[in-house]
């Protein structure tokens, strides 16, 4: 290896001025695009104010909502009336059904005398107060009426909740008798004093009051959570995974395991005379009224039908059109602009936008949903299809030609065989991506599995269905995805990945 001494170098350097002497740009980009870079970062921080959403932002509701999609919860909730008589209830639709006796729940019971109003005394009694229109007379009619009803009042033994203790784990219990709360969890106590809404001592971090003697929030994490009012304890206790998935609590089927089920199934006595008991389980599977799978499905298979006719028509539409936007295929100024300004007004419009007005003009539905598909694919691959007959290579074109065939025989075989493959394997992603895109414009009132999606979300208590729904949504995307990269290809002569 020869090595240079100082002279030759500084000739060579005079002979290349330009590898030796670098630009500013040359030598500074590296700093100066990354400057730019975090000039950038720190504008964007600043804009959109990104510290402060960051400091204010409720992190445990968005662990709630989270926790929500893989669990469910039970309501039990005390109601305390003025006289200090309690009732334990649940909510019409629990997921335990009607007359739920979890064992996590103890109440204790017992007779106590109460004094209620007559009906129709206490209604005699708000109307001459009502009537009266002389100052005196109508207070005097109002307080005898008054007095009679009290007379009318009935008195009886009634049997009622004494206490009630709600267990929700380990470290976490519920005691409500008349007069006060005692919450116990992660080893700290808090009792409340429901007359006037207190709490004896300071808050613990998992219990918040925004206003003395208003209600008091509990936040017990992944076990669950309760509201404390001076009338009312409800306590939602969450449990991990999705109840009544398979059978709601109006099955006969309900409650029982695995095995029993199966055993009912092949073995055991019709319980409908009308029907076996396969057919009756899948027809309580069907139509279950808190999951409504055969809803969802039928909407699911909707949104399917709606990207595919919805593209298969884009395609077919922007075929033809492609060959008149083409400058090397149709000479003419005026049909190229015309085509091409067609697909630009077609692509502008987001197809939530189309979802919209297609909605408006033929009502909530998948023909909606597929129109809007239709216009905006019809744009977007009439300007891809153009744009790939304008990069053809001309020789094949002009060996057909040259053979004396018609113009329809060079488009045939001169040009479909150069963009054929190009233009199934562009259907083909557009299918697949639309049968995500369905799933939003349906939530405008186009149809299919996104405005059942919508519906559950709006609720802000159904998240495990909204769950269910996401996972079905992903399921599809997968498999698409999956047979339109096959298709595509093997289309493009390529091995699938």
């Amino acid at each position: 290896m020869t090595t240079l001494n100082p002279a030759q170098m500084d000739e060579i350097a005079a002979r290349h001025p330009a590898v030796f002497h670098r630009s500013f740009w040359q030598r500074f980009r590296v700093a100066i695009i990354t400057g730019g870079f975090v000039l950038y970062a720190l504008y964007c921080w600043w804009f959109f104010a990104i510290g402060h959403v960051l400091g204010t932002a409720n992190w445990n509701i968005a662990g709630t909502y989270l926790a929500d999609w893989v669990s469910y919860e039970v309501r039990p909730q005390v109601s305390i009336a003025p006289d200090g008589a309690m009732k334990l209830t649940y909510p019409r639709f629990s997921p335990l059904g009607p007359n739920a006796e979890p064992d996590w729940v103890e109440i204790e019971t017992g007779t106590m005398t109460r004094t209620l109003p007559n009906a129709g005394a206490a209604n005699s009694a708000r109307k001459p107060a009502a009537m009266g229109f002389m100052g005196t007379g109508g207070a005097v009619g109002g307080s005898a009426a008054a007095a009679e009803a009290v007379a009318a009042a009935t008195t009886s033994e009634e049997e009622v909740v004494k206490r009630a203790r709600i267990t929700l784990n380990a470290s976490t219990t519920v005691d409500v008798v008349p007069g006060s709360v005692t919450v116990q969890h992660s080893g700290e106590t808090l009792v409340v004093n429901l007359s006037d809404m207190t709490a004896e001592g300071t808050l613990p971090v998992w219990a918040t009051q925004k206003a003395p003697g208003g209600k008091i929030t509990l936040a017990f994490g992944f076990a669950g959570w309760g509201e404390i009012e001076a009338d009312d304890v409800s306590i939602r206790r969450r449990f991990l995974g999705w109840a009544n998935f398979l059978f709601d609590t109006n099955s006969p089927f309900h409650g029982k395991s695995t095995s029993e089920v199966l055993s009912l199934i092949w073995s055991g006595e019709r319980i409908d005379p009308k029907q076996s008991n396969l057919s009756l389980a899948w027809d309580n599977i069907l139509y279950n009224s808190e999951w409504q799978h055969l809803d969802v499905w039928t909407k699911l298979l909707q949104t399917i039908v709606m990207a595919f006719v919805g593209t298969l028509f884009a395609m077919l539409l922007a075929f033809p059109l492609a060959f008149l936007a083409a400058r090397n295929i149709t000479r003419s100024w005026i049909s190229n602009q015309l085509t091409k300004r067609l697909f630009d007004f077609l692509r502008s419009v987001d197809m939530l936008i189309w979802a919209l007005f297609f909605t408006r003009a033929f009502g909530p539905g998948p023909l909606a949903g597929m129109s809007a598909i239709f216009f905006t694919d019809t744009g977007t691959l009439g300007k891809l299809y153009s744009e790939a007959l304008e990069n053809i290579d001309d020789k094949q074109r002009e060996g057909v030609k040259s053979v004396g065939a018609s113009p329809m025989a060079v488009q045939r075989y001169g040009v479909l065989p150069q963009v054929m493959p190009l233009f199934a394997s562009q259907a083909l992603y557009f299918w697949e991506s639309n049968t995500r895109s369905a799933t939003i414009i349906g939530a405008v009132g186009a149809g299919g599995i996104g405005l059942k999606l919508w519906e559950a979300m709006r609720t802000n208590s159904d998240w495990e269905n909204v769950a269910y729904m996401v996972l079905l949504i992903l399921i599809v995307v997968f498999v698409f995805d999956g047979i339109s990269n096959a298709l595509r290809s093997r289309l493009m002569g390529k091995p699938a990945h």
